[in-house]
């Protein structure tokens, strides 16, 4: 069956494109990429949470200001400068990126090490064992 897009009637060239389409979103990588974009997007949710309803907070009974740290400020030439939300967003990536460098590098890490080590090379074959001793005999000065 010929599948040239040009010689297909209007409905085979649609269900044509609609297998193609299938083909490519169903895909395992595909899948598994938007999952974790989900998943991700859920993650920072809640870390961006944590820092605007916890943390940030709990800094503000801390430190001295009225109205949260939203409001805090500094006056700089008659220049009003608001840096009490980029506090909130600094500490909200600095806690992500740690979350993912934590993830990633250690616990991903030490899985991918454990599956290395319990790779063990098979044993040589007989005919490996004869190459390796005609190469040492021949390394072997006369």
């Amino acid at each position: 069956m010929d599948l040239n897009p040009a010689k297909l009637a209007p409905t085979q060239r649609a269900f044509s494109l609609l297998d193609e389409f299938k083909k490519f979103a169903f895909k395992g990588n595909l899948i598994d990429m938007a999952i974790g974009v989900v998943l991700g997007a859920a993650f920072g949710k809640l870390v961006e949470s944590l820092v605007k309803d916890l943390i940030m907070p709990l800094l503000g009974v801390v430190l001295p200001g009225q109205g949260g740290y939203a409001s805090w400020a500094f006056e700089l030439n008659n220049v009003t400068v608001p840096f009490g939300r980029f506090l909130g967003e600094l500490v909200n990536f600095l806690i992500l990126s740690f979350a993912v460098f934590v993830f990633m590098v250690k616990i991903l890490g030490l899985l991918i090490r454990k599956k290395e080590e319990a790779v063990v090379p098979p044993p040589p074959t007989k005919t490996e064992e004869l190459l390796t001793e005609i190469r040492d005999l021949l390394k072997k000065p006369a």
